[in-house]
């Protein structure tokens, strides 16, 4: 198994830890299948930038535009259909996901 595979990613335990990093006022705001919807468009984006390319350089840092990051997953959940998602509510999941990411050392 190569080092870019030794972390082990779990949607449920992503989900669970969202759902914990959300600040109060949005708690039960999003269901657990809003956030997996989310969590996806977050992939798709990372994926359409090129961050997942098996090819890519380990040892160059990735930085993530979070304005874009969330400006990609706002106007995506409203051409789906999905959720009437305010940016400001879903810079919480971003950021929320990446603070999942970097506590299971994803990233490093």
């Amino acid at each position: 198994m190569s080092e870019k595979n030794d972390f082990i990613y779990d949607e449920d335990e992503s989900v669970k830890f969202i759902q914990n990093y959300l600040p109060q006022e949005l708690k039960g705001k999003f269901s657990d299948d809003d956030i997996n919807y989310i969590v996806d468009l977050i992939y798709e984006f990372y994926e359409n930038k090129g961050f997942l390319d098996d090819n890519a350089d380990d040892n160059k840092e990735i930085d993530i535009d979070e304005d874009e990051l969330t400006e990609y997953v706002t106007k995506n959940a409203q051409k789906d259909g999905v959720g009437k998602f305010q940016p400001e509510d879903i810079v919480f999941i971003v950021q929320g996901e990446l603070e999942y990411c970097d506590s299971i050392n994803m990233f490093d």
